[in-house]
């Protein structure tokens, strides 16, 4: 199978909301306890920040969605504004598939390309593969938080992964909007 990128559109919220609710239901990947409703993934669509990506990976067969990845803000003060804070979630069926890696190449160059300087992401642990993508994809390991979340009945550490955008060389892997 072969697999693309390209920006979001409202009708993969459905494909993007079941990927997750997966993942909010049966892992540790995301402290979110209930999959947020629709009006949470619009908001992602629609971001207004030069900065707020939603990114979808697609089999190009079927433009199926297979996974997507989001850029939002890393926290909610201006000094902060040229931070963003990434995620990335895949369907079962593609994990171990480069699919992760291609979204990630293609949301930090349309990160660089919309003038963000930094890139962070938060791994809960344990998750040796979505640490592997992060180190793979030119992430460094910048901290550890210890016993922060409760889910499953557990206290769960995690990670801060953090990639500088400053001089990513331009490939064409961005997804950028061409409407005016």
């Amino acid at each position: 199978m072969s697999y693309a990128t390209r920006l979001a559109v409202e009708s993969d919220l459905e494909h993007v909301s079941r990927i997750y609710s997966h993942a909010v239901e049966t892992s540790i990947s995301t402290f979110d306890l209930e999959p947020p409703d629709r009006d949470y993934w619009r908001e992602r669509l629609d971001g207004e920040h030069p900065g707020d990506h939603l990114i979808v990976a697609v089999d190009e067969a079927t433009d199926q969605v297979v996974g997507y990845a989001y850029s939002w803000s890393y926290r909610p003060r201006p000094a902060y504004d040229m931070t963003r804070e990434t995620s990335i979630y895949l369907d079962e069926s593609v994990r171990g598939r480069r699919v992760g890696r291609l979204l990630y190449e293609a949301l930090l160059e349309t990160l660089s390309i919309s003038g963000v300087h930094t890139a962070v992401a938060l791994v809960a642990l344990p998750n040796p593969a979505s640490e592997a993508l992060h180190r793979a994809c030119g992430f460094q390991e910048v901290g550890k938080l210890s016993q922060v979340g409760r889910k499953f009945d557990q206290w769960i550490d995690v990670k801060w992964y953090q990639r500088m955008l400053v001089n990513l060389p331009i490939t064409g892997k961005a997804v950028i909007d061409e409407a005016p």
